[in-house]
């Protein structure tokens, strides 16, 4: 099977958190022998979806990692920002047909507790994405067999 193409989109907002996430996020990809073809950086995590969606029409891309930590204030602003970049996030991965990993620390979340989750979401993030990536690939190419009763794929 080829190597899984991903994307990274990361946020720059709050980025002494969110550019360790990519750094674990690159040695994550690298141990699972996938190959990084985009880093893309955002404002935010809400605005992730819009180049998400941009990356996933790419044929050269199988799959893509979203980092960021939303980091709670004194409103719940950071609630209607994960909420929002989650739902818009697998919608797309539904659409487009190729996974999208939520790679997104928070909401409710304090600035230590984003931090002591910087490595844990990146890896995560990234071994979702590439796993699933390689089941659909898998299983988009297994032929149906009537007389085969349960196909595997994991």
């Amino acid at each position: 099977m080829n190597k899984i193409r991903i994307a990274i989109v990361v946020s720059e907002f709050n980025s002494d958190i969110t550019l360790e996430m990519l750094d674990n996020a690159k040695r994550q990809a690298e141990r699972l022998h996938a190959y990084i073809r985009y880093v893309c950086y955002v404002p935010g995590s809400f605005d992730m979806p819009l180049i998400v969606e941009e990356l996933l029409k790419k044929k050269d891309v199988d799959a893509a990692v979203t980092l960021g930590a939303i980091i709670k204030g004194e409103t719940r602003h950071d609630e209607i920002i994960a909420d929002n970049a989650a739902r818009l996030i697998a919608d797309l991965s539904i659409k487009h047909g190729k996974p999208v990993s939520l790679g997104i620390s928070g909401p409710d979340m304090t600035l230590e507790q984003a931090k002591d989750r910087i490595e844990v979401v990146a890896k995560r993030a990234v071994n979702a994405a590439v796993n699933m990536a390689i089941r659909i690939k898998k299983l988009r190419s297994v032929r149906s067999n009537l007389e085969i009763r349960e196909t595997i794929v994991d």
